[in-house]
């Protein structure tokens, strides 16, 4: 009997997410690698639009005590998946890009005059506050979240590895090795975490663990 392909996960999967896998016929594994913390804020000055880079910035700002005036404020952000979140709890989003280097130069050209609210992690990257002091947009940044590492074991052979976040790449290789596995990476910024490790990467065509998914299955179908 043929051995199933083992998917590491480095992240818990939703249900109909799990099911992907499982109906290809793959045994799946899955760790939570990355630990995330809603942190309490308070708004400074009232922004004009809302800037959002994750769906961990827009669960954090959902609890806000603020949140019926700040749904009233339109938005822009990183990725279809943080998009589909914002406007599934009633915000009108106007821009969604999937990499935030494609949305800086939107934000400098059409958003120049606008006073933004930026809510961001701890881990964020440089790039949309280096785009909006650039142009000297205005901007009140807010630490909404924390994503700090989760130093797992895998004691199980893997085939391949599902990895979300650069940061998930590093807590994973803090207690683990890649050495035959095929890495799917959800974007670019995750890939490059992995390329003085392996050049066993895939990346996915859309920022979504469902497009995560489907070029593993993909890959070995």
């Amino acid at each position: 009997m043929e051995n199933k392909i083992c998917v590491l996960s480095t992240k818990k999967l939703k249900s109909n997410q799990k099911e992907l896998l499982l109906n290809a016929d793959f045994s799946l594994l899955e760790m939570d690698f990355i630990k995330i913390k809603s942190l309490s804020f308070q708004i400074k000055n009232k922004p004009d639009l809302l800037l959002f880079t994750s769906q961990n910035g827009v669960n954090s700002v959902l609890e806000n005590e603020k949140i019926n005036e700040l749904k009233k404020i339109s938005a822009i952000c990183v990725g279809s998946k943080t998009k589909k979140l914002l406007e599934n709890n009633g915000f009108i989003v106007l821009e969604s890009e999937e990499y935030a280097s494609d949305l800086a130069p939107i934000i400098q050209n059409k958003y120049i005059k606008n006073h933004i609210g930026f809510f961001a992690g701890n881990l964020r990257r440089n790039v949309l506050p280096i785009a909006m002091q650039e142009a000297n947009i205005i901007y009140d940044e807010y630490l909404v979240y924390e994503n700090s590492p989760n130093h797992e074991k895998v004691n199980t052979t893997t085939d391949a590895i599902l990895f979300f976040s650069p940061s998930g790449v590093i807590s994973y290789l803090s207690q683990n090795t890649i050495e035959n596995q095929i890495c799917f990476c959800i974007g670019t910024t995750t890939a490059e975490a992995l390329t003085e490790i392996t050049t066993n990467i895939v990346i996915a065509n859309q920022q979504t663990v469902e497009n995560v998914i489907e070029q593993c299955i993909k890959y070995y179908k």
